[in-house]
């Protein structure tokens, strides 16, 4: 079983990584083409792959970790696991607005290409937003990986 859930952990955090690269990969190259039609269908596949994707590791991850913390006899109080799950929250605080920009991406950038009008400055400021947060929470999923990986001796109290 032990086996099976550090699978499942790993497939889980390895969703996590590779959908959010992804993501931010694919809605950067289609900023850069300043073209509102491009922009809102990359959105919306954008929009359907965060909610399939990371939606179901993000639920899962605590899941199959605190299972495989159980199976393996890891105190959930050791530090490195302290660590790493105040990393998971702070990233969530980071991914959920963006979830929500994507969104209001998408609608502007249609809104755009239905009145072949330029994106508006509205559009520009939340695009800075969703990049900004990209950069601590993806910082913050590498240290997890790392924490997971390594397990550091982390005294906490």
């Amino acid at each position: 079983m032990e086996e099976l859930l550090r699978l499942v952990h790993v497939v889980g955090a390895a969703v996590l990584l590779g959908t959010g690269a992804g993501i931010a990969f694919f809605m950067v190259m289609a900023h850069r083409t300043r073209d509102p039609t491009i922009i809102a269908h990359v959105a919306g596949t954008v929009i359907i792959a965060d909610f399939l994707f990371t939606t179901t590791a993000v639920v899962l991850q605590p899941v199959s970790g605190a299972w495989l913390a159980h199976e393996v006899g890891w105190s959930l109080s050791e530090g490195w696991l302290l660590w790493s799950l105040a990393l998971y929250v702070f990233t969530g605080l980071f991914w959920l607005p963006v979830v929500f920009i994507q969104i209001e991406l998408r609608k502007l950038a249609r809104q755009s290409a239905a009145t072949a009008r330029p994106l508006p400055e509205r559009y520009d400021r939340l695009y800075r937003i969703w990049f900004a947060c990209g950069f601590p929470a993806f910082l913050a999923v590498i240290a997890i990986f790392w924490l997971m990986l390594t397990r550091p001796a982390i005294e906490l109290f």
